[in-house]
């Protein structure tokens, strides 16, 4: 069992800089890859990025890829989203999520075990 907690989102204006952690609890996060998914008001919860469990593998959506930087640190059991350069459209509640299978490429959230509650990210004009 794995609980993940996120915190960091807030509101910015556009251009502005967040960055999102995910502590996840439990002493066997690294066996585990990460994502983080978001959703907008009226939208389905859509992939942003991806990490494998060492974080040498590391997959984006077209929409976020040059702005968002998805890392983590195994040894504090934390996954992060650096997201500069952000747009209205960028707003969402932003999901950390945990997956144990070694395969696939962590972009459908039917891949992943275990989810977070979620942080609200605003960005404003």
């Amino acid at each position: 069992q794995v609980q993940l907690v996120e915190s960091g989102g807030g509101l910015v204006q556009a251009g502005g800089s967040l960055r999102l952690s995910c502590a996840a609890s439990g002493r066997t996060f690294s066996s585990y890859a990460m994502g983080w998914f978001r959703q907008a008001p009226g939208k389905e919860r859509g992939f942003v990025a991806s990490l494998s469990r060492n974080g040498a593998i590391t997959y984006y959506a077209d929409s976020v890829k040059g702005r968002f930087t998805i890392s983590r640190d195994n040894a504090k059991n934390t996954v992060y989203l650096q997201m500069n350069s952000l747009k209205p459209e960028d707003t969402a509640v932003y999901y950390c999520a945990a997956r144990g299978r070694l395969y696939g490429l962590g972009q459908d959230l039917t891949e992943y075990d275990y989810w977070g509650q979620g942080t609200q990210v605003t960005v404003s004009l």
